[in-house]
């Protein structure tokens, strides 16, 4: 059975954690997993699965769902976390033909974390290499980890300065967006060991990206005795350039298509994260084109002119 596995989905071989290791419901999950490989689930999607079910056999048997249900209740972590677990036992129950009394968990609502511009290119300017592009990369596109993870050389547009994001992830749209100046330099950089930007193989782990990442960002919190770095993740970029370009814009549609959102509802959050009337910004005067497309280009906005220049600013 497990050499069938490894055979018939090297997918999920590769996410890095290993099926082979769940005790006595070993067989199950195996079947299990290949099922949701046949369903034309994503990789992201499974690993999600072999998470919750990687940690539920370590303390319970999963064909005991009273077990199961005591073990998520005694757990404490968020609702939002209890009821991912509780969908995803859930199906591996329903394919298993078991059933049970599903306990209820409200999804908490809170709103992301918005870190300073500063704060973001303190980190990319810690971080080098892969790491470093892959930050700017998300500041640039506000698109999802596994978006930027997923994205190919081919999908790089020189010609007409854009990048596509033809791997959409929760099945947003896929759409383009034109890189700055800065991203496209750090990318020429780059060595091409597959066919994806950010990987050294085909088969490279984001996993193992993101602990390089928290590793990165721990020295740069000790360096810098910032604590509110530690709060800043890859997705916390997405949440970011969201909220910059509807304050710039005040175009909920155009903020819409950025994210690649089917339902505006999800983008509506990003009208109310940041109280712009109290922050403090950097103003900048620009006297050429060249000078203002560079401004442009590093998310300033164009306020005014004044005796023959160009004002922009843009928050700190």
């Amino acid at each position: 059975m497990a050499k069938a596995f490894v055979g018939s989905s090297p997918t999920l071989c590769t996410s890095g954690l290993n099926p082979l290791h769940y005790g006595k419901n070993r067989e199950n999950v195996i079947n299990f997993l290949i099922y949701l490989n046949s369903r034309g689930l994503r990789e992201s999607t499974i690993a999600g699965y072999i998470r919750v079910l990687k940690h539920l056999t370590k303390f319970v048997d999963l064909d005991n769902p009273e077990q199961v249900k005591s073990f998520i209740a005694s757990k404490t972590v968020m609702d939002s976390r209890k009821e991912k677990i509780v969908n995803n036992y859930s199906m591996y129950l329903k394919w298993r033909g078991l059933s049970w009394e599903r306990p209820i968990y409200r999804r908490d609502t809170t709103l992301p974390y918005i870190p300073l511009e500063k704060e973001v290119d303190q980190l990319i300017g810690a971080s080098n290499g892969k790491t470093a592009t892959f930050l700017q990369f998300l500041k640039d596109s506000a698109c999802r980890p596994i978006e930027a993870w997923r994205t190919k050389w081919i999908d790089i547009d020189l010609e007409r300065n854009l990048v596509y994001i033809n791997s959409p992830a929760k099945h947003s749209n896929p759409r383009a967006f034109k890189p700055s100046i800065q991203l496209i330099g750090m990318i020429q950089r780059l060595r091409k060991t597959s066919d994806y930007i950010f990987r050294e193989h085909n088969d490279s782990r984001l996993e193992d990206f993101v602990r390089m990442f928290y590793y990165i960002r721990k020295k740069t919190v000790n360096k810098l005795q910032n604590p509110r770095l530690m709060k800043i993740n890859f997705k916390t970029l997405r949440h970011f350039k969201a909220t910059m370009e509807y304050h710039r814009t005040k175009d909920i549609l155009y903020v819409k298509e950025l994210l690649g959102h089917k339902d505006i509802k999800n983008t509506l959050v990003y009208t109310h994260l940041v109280n712009w009337e109290n922050d403090d910004y950097t103003v900048k005067v620009a006297s050429t084109l060249e000078e203002c497309t560079q401004l442009l280009e590093s998310g300033f906005a164009y306020i005014l002119d004044y005796q023959d220049k160009k004002i922009f600013k843009k928050r700190k």
